[in-house]
């Protein structure tokens, strides 16, 4: 997830990706039509219209690239099309099945599915895209059934933060991410929160689905296959079972607090406040957490069954991925600007780590040294723990990125004990399922 999904959203919107946003706007979504660029030449010119949801960090960096490569190539026009997250989805849909779709997209994973399965992105490989300096394991998150349809823009892995200086009010060392497991995780958290008068030893544990991911995926599972879901009803309940565990032994905070906490924004979450010594975020947010906190936090590695963190069964994820309108006019000019924006240094210099660590390794080894000290922690974590990692995980099916949204509602119910962890599993899993349109 990228920092484009911050200060005016709550914690529910940035942990689980794309959330509800324009869901009922992709229900009519058409790729019919042409795009809203301009016709090709054989001079080099094009005339193309590039979208992205962003900060005002992010939309200054994306301003000054386009304006860098427009230079470098004279005959090339760009419309900008900046938009902010909660109105980004529902203007996406309306203009693709109104036909005019931006050439340029900044895409998310919980969508592209959506999108690339309604015939309305470019196979990027058939028009010559070049992913070959990419890191391994982070090209796959934008391939739908075999066909590329957007390209990593930076990468992310889900991780806890922590407040090492909370650790230390509570006379505690600060955990070895290496060993853990989930109960170690939880006996941590109960002893931290009462040790430093905390709301929350560890907040949003079982509110991600990265979470939640993170336990199917060490037990064999997944959240979706090709097929639809990747996990039955009896992996819910045991995931809402541990979920009850935690609460109980003072882990995660009250029902009340919890459900508080999903509504905040990031600079007023636990984490920032102080009222919380760890939480589950994206790895490109650590940055974000502690210019809203004032301290240095630290990263930890989600725990895992065994106790070792080479069976955690990480992944790399793309912070968000960079798509073409299959409409577009200017196929090969539209892949030609994400080629530069992936594969060059003077991109790279210019963006940094904004959107997430560079997948070109090149391009991530020139820009190093320019990096921010958080920066370059999150550029050394996602280095280490790539003995960690497992096969990258499908993106959600077409219906499926409310699925973290859906999971929370029923968590909420058993947390304030308006249902059982069973009765909760069944509604989550038939309601996620009968959202699949697969």
């Amino acid at each position: 997830m990228a920092k484009g999904k911050q200060m005016g959203l709550s914690r529910r919107q940035l942990l689980i990706g794309a959330g509800l946003a324009g869901a009922a706007g992709m229900t009519g979504l058409t790729a019919c039509g042409g795009s809203g660029s301009g016709g090709g030449s054989d001079d080099g010119s094009a005339a193309l219209t590039f979208t992205w949801w962003g900060n005002e960090v992010r939309n200054a960096n994306t301003t000054e690239a386009i304006e860098a490569y427009t230079k470098a190539n004279p005959g090339v026009t760009i419309e900008p099309q900046p938009g902010e997250w909660n109105s980004y989805w529902d203007r996406l849909a309306t203009q693709t099945a109104g036909n005019t779709s931006p050439d340029i997209i900044q895409m998310d994973m919980a969508y592209i599915s959506e999108y690339g399965d309604r015939g309305a992105l470019l196979d990027l490989e058939e028009h010559g895209i070049d992913t070959s300096k990419f890191l391994p394991g982070t090209v796959d998150s934008g391939r739908i059934d075999g066909t590329l349809y957007g390209v990593n823009a930076g990468i992310n892995t889900p991780i806890l933060m922590a407040n090492p200086e909370l650790f230390e009010k509570a006379g505690m060392d600060m955990p070895d991410d290496t060993t853990w497991t989930w109960d170690d995780l939880m006996e941590i958290a109960a002893e931290v929160a009462k040790g430093a008068d905390l709301d929350f030893g560890a907040s949003s544990v079982f509110s991600a689905d990265s979470m939640f991911s993170a336990f199917l995926r060490q037990n064999g599972k997944e959240l979706f296959t090709p097929e639809g879901l990747g996990f039955e009803v009896a992996d819910a309940t045991a995931w809402f079972d541990m979920m009850m565990r935690f609460f109980e032994a003072g882990a995660i905070g009250t029902a009340a607090q919890i459900s508080e906490e999903s509504t905040k924004t990031l600079d007023q979450s636990t984490l920032a406040v102080g009222t919380g010594a760890m939480q589950v975020y994206w790895s490109n947010q650590v940055e974000a957490v502690n210019n809203a906190s004032g301290k240095e936090m630290a990263l930890l590695r989600f725990p895992s069954t065994t106790g070792k963190a080479t069976d955690r069964k990480a992944w790399y994820k793309a912070s968000m991925l960079w798509s073409v309108s299959s409409r577009t006019e200017e196929p090969e000019a539209a892949v030609a600007l994400i080629n530069w924006w992936m594969n060059s240094t003077e991109s790279g210099m210019i963006n940094l780590a904004e959107r997430g660590i560079q997948p070109n390794t090149e391009v991530q080894a020139a820009i190093e040294g320019e990096l921010s000290p958080a920066q370059q922690a999150v550029s050394k974590f996602i280095s280490d723990i790539e003995p960690e990692l497992a096969a990258t995980p499908i993106a959600p099916l077409p219906g499926g990125g409310t699925l973290g949204a859906v999971m929370f509602r029923y968590q909420t119910e058993v947390l304030f004990g308006r249902t059982s962890t069973a009765d909760a599993a069944q509604g989550f899993v038939d309601e996620v399922t009968s959202n699949l349109t697969v």
